[in-house]
């Protein structure tokens, strides 16, 4: 029966590519046997609720091949119709070309760019291994489960997913087990073009368990091999399989069957080759149906089972069970976030320093946070003081040591925030987020609150000089849909941002914040979540507006001091966020910056994109046009004209 039920899973996803003309067939074709024996033998799962919280987890981290999940999914019974599998690749369908998290029950994660996946996977490994060492007793594992992702030759290519399979291999995660379809084959022609290393040898000497599957049409083959590497619990485990691509077709092994697909003639000839005799199109039989249906049914057994085991955990540990139930549903008294003792701050600290104290303060009220920095700890000032590392030994710890690795740490951070009972964030310097930019846009995409530290800013890091200085990156942030950027002017506006990025459920944030110890100025705080407000007038009736971000909100201050000294009336903005400023009523955008005010200035130690929008064609931008310089931080602002009487000239020069 379970070859029976290959042969459908290729069929199926073969037909779903010809119907589109659109997709990856041989994939799905040649990983059917390892797909199929994972969901069928040794996955725990239940069709009927896919998001139960002990579930074992799938990512399929070679997302082209996303007819194999689709085939799968429905096949096992979630809620993937045969009509959806039909609209495959279709405006607004069920079955989008790449998996996307939240469009299909079943998807873990939205894959597709490669390397992304197995990293992910990596964070949802660290994510059970963590709360199984907060929450499990000695008598009951109320937290139990495997990741596994199938992961292929374009995976293992990407730099990535090397950074991330590093660090699991460091920290032991013994229950992520990657199928590896080591088929020899991309888009080119054969590995041999570009990738003729041992890919065993190199996860052995990262500490993974290797194990290999010498034919990967051998169902028994390929489950022993998964339940060997479930024995192993000190080490992540790679199972190579050796695969062909499109296996059974004419054009099995070849390039000709990744992304070009099989027409009519070509899957009826593959059908026979394989003994398949089904003619009809989108054909399911009725044994397959049957046996299928009685396997659902016996899947569901998992979450009953649990559900057993959690109800009797509710009442031999209540506080574990409140703890734990709290930290699934993020359900948290955030009261404290409105009071008076978490906005105090007696003295200026630079941004990065008030992120630190507004991060422990929330951690004394939240113990769901889970994150670190890559290897800046000390600097990014990420550190929760109440909290251990984690690490192999220490998996109850809290604090991420990520090492020099920031490609993987954003998938990683994906990862953990997708599994769920923590709220993940990482730290680094922002002129590293273009590392993270691929793994911080599927955060946006499907919308998870990873929390984003950026700190050294801007030309005000000083002497790490241009290649540090993070001119250009803000912008690049700001382009992301769905993502929040927020760069504040002060410590009370930090503690306001944390605010907003721990109660704020559906988006990424990044929080950009400087080196340099910047003023506490009067009238900031928790204005800051309308995203832009006015800090104050000076004057009566303001006929110029300066606007500013992060520490440049107190040269604008100072600048309208002096404007109003020579008779100016001048109001000061603070616009530490675009996206929440964008977020207000027509009404609040019109109070901040009414339209009959056309004497607009925009200050920021940033390239220019985006402002104008704010200033109007014939504004004045003071800001960044080239790359910084290496030097005191005082004289870089100088030499680009971040001084009060350099803005003042380039205001008489404008207006």
């Amino acid at each position: 029966m379970k070859n029976k039920i290959v042969n459908t899973v290729r069929a199926l996803s073969a037909e779903m590519v010809l119907k589109a003309n659109s997709g990856h067939q041989g994939m799905p074709i040649g990983a059917a046997p390892m797909a199929v024996t994972l969901f069928n033998d040794v996955m725990k799962h239940n069709p009927e609720n896919s998001g139960w919280f002990d579930r074992d987890r799938f990512i399929l981290s070679a997302g082209h091949g996303s007819a194999l999940q689709y085939s799968l999914l429905h096949l096992y019974g979630y809620k993937l119709s045969m009509d959806d599998l039909k609209e495959f690749r279709q405006l607004n369908s069920n079955t989008p070309g790449h998996p996307e998290f939240g469009d299909t029950d079943g998807v873990e994660v939205t894959t597709g760019p490669l390397g992304q996946g197995i990293s992910m996977a990596v964070g949802f490994a660290m994510a059970e291994k963590h709360l199984a060492a907060k929450y499990n007793t000695e008598d009951i594992k109320v937290i139990d489960h495997y990741t596994y992702t199938i992961a292929g030759d374009g995976c293992l290519m990407e730099g990535i997913s090397n950074e991330a399979c590093s660090l699991a291999g460091t920290l032991g995660l013994g229950k992520l087990i990657v199928l590896y379809d080591s088929n020899r084959i991309t888009i080119e022609g054969t590995t041999d073009l570009a990738f003729r290393e041992n890919v065993a040898k190199r996860y052995e000497a990262l500490g993974w368990q290797v194990i290999d599957v010498e034919d990967g049409t051998d169902l028994e083959a390929i489950r022993k091999a998964l339940e060997e590497a479930k024995k192993d619990e000190d080490r992540p485990t790679l199972i190579e399989i050796h695969t062909t691509i499109g296996y059974g077709s004419s054009k099995q092994g070849t390039p000709a069957v990744h992304g070009n697909p099989l027409n009519k003639d070509d899957i009826q000839e593959m059908k026979k080759t394989l003994g398949y005799d089904c003619k009809e199109e989108f054909f399911v039989a009725d044994d397959v149906r049957e046996y299928l249906n009685n396997k659902k049914e016996e899947l569901s057994k998992y979450e009953e089972d649990w559900n057993l085991l959690v109800s009797e955990y509710k009442t031999k540990y209540s506080e574990k069970y409140e703890d734990l139930m709290k930290a699934i549903n993020n359900n948290y008294d955030f009261s404290f976030l409105e009071s008076e003792e978490y906005y105090a701050f007696d003295k200026a600290l630079a941004t990065r320093a008030s992120s630190g104290v507004a991060l422990n303060r929330i951690a004394k009220h939240v113990n769901n946070l889970f994150g670190g920095s890559a290897d800046l700890a000390g600097s990014n000032n990420t550190r929760m003081e109440e909290y251990g590392d984690f690490s192999k030994e220490t998996p109850e710890g809290a604090n991420l040591h990520f090492g020099i690795r920031e490609h993987a740490m954003a998938a990683i951070a994906n990862g953990i925030q997708l599994h769920g009972g923590l709220q993940s964030y990482t730290g680094t310097f922002l002129s590293f987020a273009d590392y993270m930019k691929p793994a911080i846009r599927l955060s946006a995409l499907m919308k998870q609150k990873v929390i984003y530290i950026f700190t050294h800013d801007s030309i005000g890091l000083g002497e790490d000089g241009p290649t540090h200085q993070a001119v250009d990156q803000l912008p690049m942030l700001r382009a992301i849909p769905n993502m929040v950027n927020i760069r504040p002017a002060d410590a009370r506006e930090t503690a306001a941002a944390w605010a907003y990025s721990i109660k704020n459920n559906t988006k990424p944030i990044s929080l950009i914040l400087s080196r340099q110890t910047l003023p506490n100025l009067e009238g900031t705080g928790s204005k800051l979540f309308k995203g832009a407000y006015v800090l104050k007038d000076f004057g009566q009736n303001p006929e110029i507006i300066l606007m500013a971000t992060g520490s440049e909100v107190q040269l604008a201050y100072e600048t309208a001091e002096k404007l109003f000294e020579n008779g100016k009336s001048v109001r000061v903005v603070s616009m530490p966020s675009f996206e929440l400023f964008e977020e207000q009523s027509a009404e609040y955008k019109e109070s901040v910056f009414p339209k009959h005010i056309t004497k607009r200035v925009a200050i920021e130690a940033s390239s220019e994109m985006g402002w104008y929008k704010y200033i109007g064609l014939d504004g004045l931008f003071v800001g960044m046009s080239t790359f910084g310089k290496s030097a005191p931080a005082e004289e870089a602002f100088e030499y680009f004209g971040f001084t009060v009487d350099k803005v003042l000239e380039k205001i008489a020069e404008k207006f």
